[in-house]
């Protein structure tokens, strides 16, 4: 298994990365489970290299958690990935290969999957009791917790779902996007340290 925290590359090798060398990297995909820290690595890595961020579910989730019509959605995510830097976060199968075609790096955050979910509860409680505005005027409603469908309870999504960004999403990323490098963090010290390394060309 590889040693938290460090980039795995091409050849499952801990500390390689993934993808060609050369160049400054202003194109990041991020991705995650829910609970992950995919919007605060998104934003930090923006806010380092001075590119606008796109938050998938932002776009995704009209008002009263409306979805986006398919066509729209791509729409949308076409004309941002269009230009010439951008951090986009999210998992959405429908954008992905939009997002990768361009995409000079594509980052996985693996993180412990108790881990998490203890950040997940955490957010989702406070987000709930204080009714906080997620995107469009959309807000988490505590009652989901209890449910057990997983298309409600973002805690039960992100638990059956973790398991994707251990080997799925990279394999997938090392076959669909082989012009991108590929880094996989295993450890929130490893996620903090990242946007530096990128301005400094060490990924």
């Amino acid at each position: 298994m590889p040693g938290a925290g460090r980039p795995v590359g091409r050849a499952g090798r801990p500390g390689a990365v993934s993808g060609p060398a050369g160049g400054p990297i202003t194109r990041i995909a991020v991705h995650g489970a829910s609970g992950s820290g995919k919007t605060t690595l998104a934003s930090a890595l923006a806010a380092r290299i001075g590119v606008p961020r796109t938050e998938l579910d932002g776009l995704y989730h009209q008002p009263d958690w409306t979805p986006l019509p398919t066509d729209r959605f791509r729409a949308e995510v076409a004309a941002r990935t269009d230009a010439d830097g951008w951090v986009v976060d999210g998992n959405y199968r429908a954008v992905r290969d939009l997002v990768w075609a361009r995409a000079q790096l594509i980052v996985v955050l693996d993180l412990p999957r108790l881990r998490v979910t203890a950040q997940l509860l955490r957010r989702t409680l406070t987000r709930g009791a204080v009714r906080t505005e997620l995107w469009n005027g959309n807000r988490e409603s505590l009652r989901n917790l209890v449910s057990t469908d997983d298309q409600r309870n973002v805690v039960l999504w992100s638990w059956r779902t973790h398991h994707r960004y251990h080997d799925e999403v990279p394999d997938e990323a090392r076959a669909q996007a082989p012009h991108a490098r590929l880094v996989v963090l295993h450890d929130r010290r490893s996620a903090d340290a990242l946007p530096d390394r990128v301005v400094q060309g060490r990924v």
